[in-house]
Formats: structure tokens, sequence, C-alpha cells
């Protein structure tokens, strides 16, 4: 029997530096200055991965990851971190689940940048592709400074487990920045 599985909507965590208030005056006006700019992550909304039967495995791209850093800093280093739920198709049960240490990812080289600075892929090729079983680094800006961009199509791989049940399994894969 084939059976689907979907990764739903990974979602993106947004890391933004605070603004600074000025000081209140003594008629209650307070100031807020601007932030100096924000570290952001986009993400694809959701994938489908495909269809195959138990036993067997499975990759797929998930689309561009997008790291945008307008923060305008002397030392404008990040560290884009993976990491994902089991996938589950309803009814409960061993059976029914694909554990994330059955997941694989890598980053692979990055796609477009911008900006000066060195990007150092997390999973830079296939042979190097790793259980999301943790949170593990996806890509990482290590030096450089000023506004930047950094675009990478990461893949997907499951190995599907001999006993799973027909159905459709679904599961989050979540990057951040920081």
């Amino acid at each position: 029997m084939l059976w689907t599985l979907i990764g739903v909507g990974s979602a993106a965590v947004v890391t933004v530096l605070p603004g600074v208030a000025a000081p209140v005056a003594s008629h209650a006006v307070v100031r807020v200055a601007q932030p100096p700019g924000a570290l952001s992550i986009t993400v694809p909304a959701s994938v489908h991965l495909g269809a195959a039967l138990p036993g067997s495995s499975m990759s797929r791209q998930l689309g561009t990851v997008q790291v945008s850093d307008t923060r305008g800093v002397r030392n404008a280093v990040w560290t884009a971190t993976v990491a994902a739920t089991d996938f589950t198709t309803p009814g409960g049960g061993a059976a029914r689940q694909i554990s994330r240490n059955q997941v694989s990812y890598w980053s692979g080289p990055a796609t477009k940048t911008t900006g000066p600075g060195a990007r150092v892929p997390g999973q830079a090729t296939s042979a190097q592709a790793q259980s999301l079983s943790v949170p593990r680094t996806a890509f990482a800006k290590t030096s450089g400074s000023g506004n930047n961009t950094t675009s990478w199509q990461p893949t997907l791989m499951v190995a599907l487990p001999a006993t799973a049940v027909g159905g459709t399994y679904t599961g989050t894969v979540t990057h951040s920045v920081a």
C-alpha cells in the first residue's frame, strides 16, 4: 500500500533587536528610537514530500529558506537552526509514527547571498546529511559587517519504517535564526 508524507508549514522564528527608549519628559512624552534593524528568516509555508512504500526512503527539496540581516552591525554573524517533530498519521500507535530520528536534513550550498562575509552550510553535501533527532545548524554567517541575506534550498530525507501503516503523515520542520 502506498502512503503519503506531507511536511506541514515550517514555522519561522524571528529575532528582533529591542528599541531604545529616551528619557521621559516631565509632560509624559516618550520617544522610542527605531530599532537598528532585524534578523529574520523566511521559509516555505508547506511542502508535499510525495508517496512511497513502507520500508523505502524518499527525499525532496523543501524550497528556499532565506535569512535577512538588516541590523547593519559591525560583526553581523548569525546561526540558523533546524529542528523537526515526529511525523504522524491519525489513530496513534508506533505503526502510525515516523520518528524524527528517521528524518535527515542537508542544507546544500548557498543559492544566493548579498553583503560581505563568510557563509557556512551546516551540511554542504548529501553525504553530510544529519538526522533531525536533535536541532542542527542549517547555515551560519561567521564573519562580515553590514546588512546581508543568505538563501539555500535544503533537502529532507525520510526513511519510512517497514511497519508503517498506510496514511497521510504530517510533521513540522522549524527553522530559526539567532
